[in-house]
C-alpha cells in the first residue's frame, strides 16, 4: 500500500497534487467564509472547521468509492445529440446552485438585509442551513478534486494523504481569510463574484466544455491585485482628503 514511499517520483507527485488541491480547494475556502459570515461570531470558527472537516471527509468518501465516481463519467442518455452523464448533472446542479447562492448573497449585501436575526433559534437554525449549504458544495467541488487526483497518480494512500495535506492548510488558512473578508466589503462582493464565475464555468464543464482552469484563476488573482491595490490607495488618500476638507 506504501510501497510508493521510497519512490522519488511519487514525492513530486504527492507535493503535486496537494498543491493542486489546495488551489482547487481555493473555491471551497471563499465559499465557506462567506457562508459564516452570516453566523454570530462566536460560532464562525466552529462552522468553518466543521465545513473543511466535511470537505476532506467527502473527498476520502469519494476516493474510497473510485470506481463508483468513475463510472459516473460514463453516458447516462443523450439530450441534442450531447451525452449526458452523471458528472456533468452533478456540475450543473452545482453550478445552478452556486450560481443562486451567491446573487441571494449579493442582494442580501446590496440591500442590507440579515437572515440570521438576533433570536438563539433563528441564529441556531442558521447554522445547521450554513452547513448543508457547505455539504452541498463539497461534494461538487471534491468531484472535480477527486477525478483530477486519480488522473494525476495511481496510488490511493497517496490521493488520500494528498487530500489530508491539502485541508490541513486550509484549514490554517480559512480563518484569516474569513476574517479578511469580513473587514473589507469589497472583497467580499468580488468574493461573491468570484463565485458567480466558478458557477458558470461549472455550468459549462457539464455541457461538456472544457474551460482551462488556468483561464478562471488568472483572471480571479488579476481582479484580486487589482482591488488590492484600489484598498491601499484608498487607505493612502483618506487623510489626505480629510485635510482638504478641514
Amino acid at each position: 500500500m506504501f510501497e510508493w514511499i521510497s519512490n522519488p517520483e511519487a514525492w513530486i507527485a504527492l507535493t503535486t497534487l496537494t498543491a493542486l488541491e489546495i488551489v482547487l480547494g481555493i473555491d471551497n475556502i471563499i465559499f465557506i467564509s462567506i457562508l459564516v459570515g452570516r453566523l454570530p461570531e462566536l460560532r464562525r470558527n466552529l462552522a468553518r472547521n466543521l465545513g473543511l472537516g466535511l470537505a476532506m471527509v467527502t473527498r476520502l468518501m469519494l476516493l474510497a468509492s473510485i470506481v463508483w465516481v468513475m463510472e459516473l463519467i460514463e453516458p447516462l442518455f443523450t439530450v441534442f445529440g450531447s451525452e449526458v452523464s452523471g458528472r456533468d448533472l452533478i456540475l450543473i446542479g452545482g453550478g445552478l446552485f452556486l450560481l443562486f447562492k451567491a446573487t441571494h448573497e449579493i442582494h442580501n449585501s446590496l440591500e442590507g438585509t440579515d437572515d440570521t436575526g438576533g433570536g438563539s433559534g433563528v441564529a441556531a437554525a442558521s447554522f445547521g442551513m450554513v452547513l448543508v449549504q457547505i455539504a452541498i458544495l463539497d461534494i461538487v467541488f471534491s468531484l472535480d478534486s477527486v477525478i483530477t487526483a486519480v488522473g494525476l497518480v495511481s496510488e490511493l494512500s497517496l490521493m488520500a494523504i494528498a487530500i489530508i495535506l491539502a485541508v490541513g492548510v486550509m484549514l490554517f488558512a480559512a480563518k484569516s481569510i474569513g476574517e479578511f473578508v469580513d473587514r473589507h466589503p469589497t472583497i467580499k462582493m468580488l468574493a461573491l463574484s468570484f463565485l458567480i464565475l466558478v458557477g458558470v464555468t461549472l455550468i459549462i464543464e457539464g455541457c461538456d466544455v472544457h474551460v482551462p482552469k488556468g483561464y478562471i484563476y488568472f483572471a480571479m488573482t488579476f481582479s484580486l491585485l487589482i482591488e488590492l491595490l484600489n484598498m491601499r490607495y484608498r487607505k493612502n488618500t483618506k487623510p489626505a482628503i480629510g485635510g482638504v476638507a478641514n
